[in-house]
């Protein structure tokens, strides 16, 4: 009977029997895990394999519910420590208070070159190359140049190699915390030493030199934009930071006191023209007041006089004063009294702008430079060579009257001598000589009488990046690979100075106006003002996030400008040793010249971005800035004042096209004049392309976010531009290369 009972249900605690089209698991849960390494485990055992049973053992310790390891410790898995105790602490200062973020952010970035640089010297390369790409942007702003550097790391001979990365591995970075931060940042790295706070406190012991103020959080957060202090960061390494003004050398930063005899020379030269132009207009027997200050109230308002802050004739040796002098004198006291002022209120006139482009050089134009008349202009090539050009279009005759075969003397001059690519030329001031110097270690002083090499100075034992004239015309000074810049004088084959202080190449030089001074910017981003009689470092100027490349200094002494290739131009002031402003134009792009109009109220600017671009010096100084830069259009400048158009005008008659050169490099001229509704008064000017503020072809340029002192930009077609300079009436020169489209 029990047979033919209808069968019972599953008893309890039974499972039901799987339906059809019931999914089945597809893996053993926990317990199966565990009774099969308990299987194993007992298999190994009756067999022997004692050494095997026991590492079984150990890592089925290790295992979560579904067979995967657990990680209990960054350390166990050296690839990703770094990330994981990175993202650890930037998280937990991410949730901190406001009080103490920006302290504790300036740990990120000590903490992610370390641990970069341990990813690659261990040899994890996929784990470096991702780590650096993860977080490299967070710190682009501040460090962008250094983060180029380490970008080519990847293995632990590029470590061992890298120069950033001895720097970094050799020395301990520097950093000030207030007690109670430290005591905060102490506390959770220690009770999350498993988490990752035990890669961070090996760190902040053998990479690290943490200094505890006693102070608030909030004094060290009122720091400049870099949120670095003058004791901070690597010693010896520049990255921004600022400089401090205590115990600084008083500086004489007055104008050179003319010699006594020099003036009463200059004065009775000048009393003559002032006579006749007198006797020229007649002004005597008509009785007609002149118009204008004359010649002899110029020279009063413009000579150098002895004051409290003008250094000592002792402190400058010049060479007696010739006939030549006195003539330039009186030329730059005319000059003087024609030029065009810049300078008014509420804001400065925009200047002129007279540009001239080499064309076919191949990309090999290294350097210009204008002489001070105007009349000629210099430019350093590729090719181991100088070429001369005459902006007036006539003839370069030479004082060697072979030099002057085969007819009509040309109107540019191949000057013949280095045996490497020259990177610097700079003319006398008085225009007699020329100074070029090259890769080939040497300096070339040329005469443009004759138009031929006179002397050769040796001294540097690696390439001369730069070289410039003393405004007087006696010294000269050079900016080496060597890291070290030198004082020459025409009259001597050996340096007088050798300036040595800067950490890398010496890149760019400027003279003080008086001469006493010399400037120099380098690729350790910051810059000094040598006292070239003593030949000591009187003022470091830290500020820029990448190498120096310009540098120049108003004609009152008092202001240098800088500009970088982070793409900023800041302002300092001297005597101080503090940054005035920074301001910004330019893009992402590298800026190669700077120039102070005459009165010191412009700034004009030239770049790889094709442009010229004018700032206002005096925008923001003693008043309130706005806290966000305001966008910059440049189609949207208004038109220019009649004067400056009138200026152009005269700029144009002064740039006219210059012959293309024997060697098939030519010169031509470009007048970019501003002028209202996108037109020109140079337009119609033969041998002349006219340029306009914010256009391009007639096509309107990409928007520029500027800072508000930022006046206007002049743009070339497709020509970086390498050199700016005013002349002694305030229109400004510039030069630059052709580049055609590939």
């Amino acid at each position: 009977m029990a047979a033919n009972q209808p069968p019972q249900g599953p008893s309890q605690g039974q499972a039901p029997p799987p339906q059809q089209g019931q999914a089945q698991p597809r893996g053993p849960n926990a317990a199966e895990a565990q009774n099969l390494n308990q299987i194993v485990i007992e298999y190994l055992s009756k067999k022997g394999y004692s050494r095997t049973e026991a590492m079984l053992r150990v890592e089925s310790a290790h295992i979560d519910a579904d067979g995967r390891p657990i990680i209990s410790r960054v350390e166990d898995y050296p690839d990703m420590m770094h990330e994981r105790a990175y993202t650890f602490l930037k998280n937990w200062i991410e949730n901190s208070l406001d009080l103490y973020k920006p302290e504790l952010r300036r740990l990120l970035y000590p903490v992610f070159v370390y641990s970069f640089l341990e990813l690659a010297s261990k040899g994890y390369v996929k784990a470096c190359k991702d780590f650096f790409e993860a977080h490299s942007h967070e710190h682009e702003s501040l460090h962008a140049y250094d983060l180029r550097q380490l970008a080519a790391i990847s293995s632990l001979e590029h470590v061992q190699h890298n120069e950033l990365a001895k720097i970094y591995r050799e020395n301990k970075y520097r950093l000030t915390l207030t007690r109670t931060t430290m005591n905060l940042l102490t506390y959770h790295i220690q009770e999350n030493e498993h988490a990752g706070g035990s890669i961070i406190i090996r760190f902040l012991n053998d990479h690290m030199d943490i200094n505890i103020s006693t102070g608030h959080p909030t004094t060290l957060n009122n720091r400049d934009e870099t949120g670095l202090g003058e004791d901070e960061g690597i010693r010896g390494h520049n990255a921004g930071r600022r400089v401090t003004a205590g115990g600084l050398q008083t500086l004489k930063l007055g104008p050179l006191p003319m010699d006594k005899e020099f003036i009463v020379d200059v004065e009775d030269r000048l009393q003559q023209e002032d006579a006749n132009e007198r006797a020229a207009s007649k002004q005597d027997e008509l009785g007609v007041a002149p118009v204008g200050r004359s010649l002899m109230d110029e020279f009063k308002r413009i000579k150098r006089e002895e004051s409290e802050d003008s250094p000592m004739r002792e402190d400058v040796p010049l060479p007696p004063y010739k006939g030549a002098d006195i003539e330039r004198e009186v030329r730059m006291v005319k000059e003087s009294r024609s030029k065009f002022n810049l300078g008014g209120l509420p804001a400065p006139a925009l200047p002129s702008v007279c540009m001239y482009t080499f064309h076919n050089t191949n990309d090999g134009l290294c350097a210009v430079d204008f002489s001070s008349d105007c009349s000629l202009v210099a430019g350093g090539f590729q090719e181991s060579y100088v070429r001369i050009f005459s902006l007036k279009g006539t003839p370069l005759v030479s004082a060697l009257p072979s030099e002057n075969s085969g007819g009509t003397p040309p109107s540019s001059r191949r000057l013949i001598g280095h045996s490497g690519p020259v990177y610097g030329v700079s003319f006398a001031p008085s225009n007699q000589y020329l100074v070029s110097c090259s890769e080939d270690r040497t300096v070339r002083l040329w005469s443009l009488d004759t138009y031929t090499s006179l002397v050769v100075y040796k001294g540097h034992d690696r390439p001369i990046w730069d070289v410039k004239f003393g405004p007087f015309g006696h010294y000269f000074a050079t900016a080496s690979h060597d890291h070290t810049a030198r004082l020459w004088s025409t009259d001597h084959i050996y340096p007088l100075r050798i300036f040595a202080g800067h950490l890398s190449d010496v890149d760019t030089l400027a003279w003080h106006p008086n001469s006493a001074y010399l400037a120099t910017g380098s690729s350790d981003k910051t810059i000094r003002l040598w006292d070239i009689q003593r030949g000591s470092s009187v003022r470091l100027f830290s500020g820029h996030t990448a190498p120096v490349t310009a540098i120049t200094i108003s004609p009152d002494g008092k202001t240098l400008a800088s500009a970088a290739d982070d793409a900023t131009i800041n302002l300092w002031d001297i005597a101080s040793g503090k940054k005035i402003k920074t301001m910004r134009g330019h893009g992402k792009t590298s800026i190669y010249s700077l120039a102070f109009s005459v009165e010191g109220s412009v700034l004009v600017s030239s770049g790889a971005d094709n442009t010229v671009r004018v700032w206002n010096v005096n925008y923001g100084i003693g008043g309130k800035q706005p806290s966000e830069p305001e966008p910059f259009v440049p189609n949207a400048i208004g038109a220019a004042t009649p004067a400056a158009a009138g200026a152009a005008g005269a700029g144009a008659a002064n740039g006219g096209a210059a012959g293309a050169a024997a060697g098939g490099d030519a010169l031509k001229s470009e007048t970019p004049a501003p002028a209202g509704n996108g037109t020109s008064s140079a337009a119609a000017i033969p041998g002349t392309t006219a340029l306009v503020p914010g256009t391009t072809n007639g096509k309107k340029k990409k928007e520029i976010i500027a800072t508000p002192d930022h006046m206007a930009a002049f743009h070339t077609k497709r020509s970086p531009v390498y050199k700016v300079q005013f002349t002694p009436r305030n229109l400004v020169l510039a030069a630059g290369a052709f580049l055609p489209a590939t």
